[in-house]
């Protein structure tokens, strides 16, 4: 059940979220514990990093740098051009800021699974992610202020604390808790990924119960949008990792990372600071995302077209 669960991720959150769009009280009453919910995420992800395959990223600080760099200068402008488009289209300014607070997120615990089904550097994503989530605090809140200050104002000290205790000290509990687990420590590293995405399904479908109402009329366009916010975001990841000499398993791991951001924490940032409208992207990214990084690596699997594990580069 618990492999169920967490191999299962994309779908289920496209079950719970058709669910909640159909019968919003049923998932209403969420509302006051999404946060929590997310923290559990970020605990799960620190009880399951191994010390051994962040010390082997680390050993290569420029390729984490490069990619940390990437993601918080590519998604972004990405999130910042996606939200003009939206506002050309006449969407409002909540619906617009919500795709600069999706650019603006670090990447997604939910990459790392991807990258090691792919076949790429599951120490450089884990490395990547780590770094990304922990500077999270002070970027991500800059980001959003200085680029969707334009929309709507953005309290940046109130979204650097939510940030700091449901993301970075959960990360760091679970880190500091995993040497100590002993005898229980494989069943804790099974259960954790179900864990945690059993509360992204939860979260993802409370954005969409809460937004039920807006859905009809944002329309097709909406989901566009965030369709090619996420195409662009694997191009570019994979151009750049081509123009940084990364070999085929990194510049893989380099697109996935930057295509999948933390709609989570994105959604989890815009219930609580913003207008319920500000979720609604980061809740369809979220199932976009997971679907379209699962169903590449599936096809790319079974064509055979995968990197080899080989050097790094």
């Amino acid at each position: 059940m618990l492999r169920f669960v967490s191999r299962n991720l994309a779908p289920l959150t496209l079950v719970a979220s058709v669910a909640a769009y159909a019968h919003p009280p049923a998932f209403m009453v969420f509302e006051g514990v999404f946060l929590w919910l997310f923290a559990a995420t970020m605990l799960c992800l620190g009880l399951v990093l191994d010390p051994g395959d962040v010390r082997d990223a680390l050993g290569r600080p420029l390729q984490i740098a490069l990619g940390v760099l990437t993601q918080y200068l590519v998604m972004p402008v990405l999130g910042l051009g996606a939200a003009l488009l939206v506002q050309r289209a006449g969407g409002s300014p909540a619906l617009a800021l919500g795709f600069i607070v999706v650019g603006s997120a670090p990447g997604a615990m939910a990459s790392n699974v991807l990258v090691y089904l792919a076949g790429g550097a599951v120490a450089f994503s884990v490395a990547m992610t780590t770094a990304a989530t922990f500077l999270a605090p002070l970027l991500t809140p800059w980001l959003v202020e200085g680029l969707g200050g334009r929309f709507l104002p953005v309290p940046f000290w109130p979204m650097m604390q939510t940030i700091l205790m449901t993301v970075v000290v959960p990360l760091t509990a679970g880190m500091a808790v995993r040497p100590w687990l002993g005898r229980v420590r494989a069943g804790v590293e099974r259960a954790a990924p179900a864990v945690a995405s059993l509360a992204i399904v939860v979260i993802c479908s409370y954005a969409m119960a809460a937004n039920a109402d807006r859905i009809a009329e944002v329309g097709m366009g909406t989901l566009a949008v965030v369709a090619i916010l996420n195409g662009l975001g694997y191009l570019a990841g994979w151009g750049l990792g081509r123009l940084y000499r990364f070999d085929g398993r990194h510049r893989l791991t380099l697109a996935i990372e930057i295509g999948m951001q933390n709609a989570g924490l994105g959604v989890a940032l815009a219930l609580e600071h913003f207008a319920p409208e500000t979720a609604l992207p980061g809740a369809l990214f979220a199932v976009w995302c997971i679907l379209t990084a699962a169903g590449a690596t599936g096809y790319l699997r079974r064509k055979g077209r995968l990197p080899v594990r080989a050097g790094a580069a």
